[in-house]
């Protein structure tokens, strides 16, 4: 795997050093040093061989607040190589104050090539959203997870949601969407909808919408997941089965978007924003995903997305 590849490529022993043009400091290569590198190559490794599981690993102090983003910036700069594309998106932006810096962090530490082109990156770090563009072989993407556990809201004790991992035991959370279809008619989970993985482990996909969890099922991508303040890693390995938690009766259903579409290149395929109006006292909508708007309205010809529209075709109205 490339990840691997990564790894096998940067050499151990010593401190590799990438020295900034700008400010002349000198930094160990991706700034963490290279045991803790190790260590969580070891657990990234150890999450591929077991999809969904949740595997704990030491999370070192970095120069970002916990919440901010630790887990995948930590899972990003123990991979990393000086090869690398790097793109950096928070909620489908790549010029937001979270993306940028971040971007600008992992840059000035390896001194590798940042893009905001799905289809260029090597190496993807996202906050709440997978890219609507297509993944390809060979591309890694990182998530940002800010709580791991898909079983806190039913469960509150650590010890006991770690034993029914163990046993397979997910009676509550089944109770739970059950509770939710009696009460609301529907599951009214938005973001955070919990996973299947491989047939055996639930997972928490991190906040993304509804409308990107069908995209992690067979993606022929490697998806890494860092949870920074948990101190916990898990992923899903390329090609890997992933099923939205349902019912027979009571399929699983991405957000309504019927009627709607982009007001910039007018895609009805992508994840849209609603923009208040506030002169016209009505909405706008938008792509969420900057780059796969930009790549539409510069190539009207773009080839779509055979998963999104498998997705559409799922949808119906609320």
């Amino acid at each position: 795997m490339r990840a691997i590849a990564n790894i096998n490529s940067i050499k151990e022993g010593g401190l590799r050093r990438y020295l900034s043009d700008k400010n002349q400091i000198g930094y160990n290569f991706a700034y963490l040093n290279e045991s803790i590198k190790r260590e969580i190559r070891r657990k990234i490794l150890k999450a591929i061989a077991i999809p969904g599981h949740q595997v704990p690993y030491s999370s070192p102090e970095i120069p970002i607040a916990r919440g901010w983003g630790t887990g995948g910036l930590q899972v990003t700069l123990a991979i990393v190589g000086p090869q690398d594309v790097l793109k950096v998106i928070d909620q489908g932006c790549d010029d937001s104050v979270n993306a940028v810096n971040l971007r600008r962090f992992i840059s000035m530490t390896t001194g590798c090539e940042t893009t905001t082109h799905t289809r260029e990156a090597t190496l993807i770090q996202t906050r709440h959203r997978v890219p609507d563009t297509p993944l390809q072989e060979g591309q890694i993407l990182v998530f940002q997870v800010p709580i791991p556990e898909p079983l806190r809201e039913v469960e509150p004790k650590e010890e006991l949601t770690c034993r029914m991992h163990a046993e397979g035991d997910y009676g509550l959370m089944w109770v739970k969407l059950y509770e939710e279809i009696v009460r609301w008619g529907r599951v009214t989970v938005g973001a955070r909808y919990p996973v299947l993985v491989n047939g055996r482990y639930i997972m928490d996909p991190s906040p993304i919408p509804r409308w990107d969890v069908p995209k992690l099922n067979q993606s022929p991508a490697l998806l890494l997941f860092g949870a920074g303040r948990e101190k916990r890693i898990y992923a899903i390995p390329p090609h890997t089965e992933v099923d939205p938690l349902a019912f027979e009766d009571m399929p699983f259903c991405v957000e309504n978007q019927a009627g709607k579409a982009c007001r910039l290149c007018g895609s009805r395929e992508s994840f849209l924003d609603e923009i208040p109006d506030e002169d016209a006292f009505a909405s706008r909508w938008v792509c969420s995903d900057t780059d796969y708007c930009f790549e539409r309205r510069s190539n009207s010809s773009a080839v779509r997305s055979p998963v999104l529209v498998k997705r559409k075709e799922l949808c119906k109205p609320d």
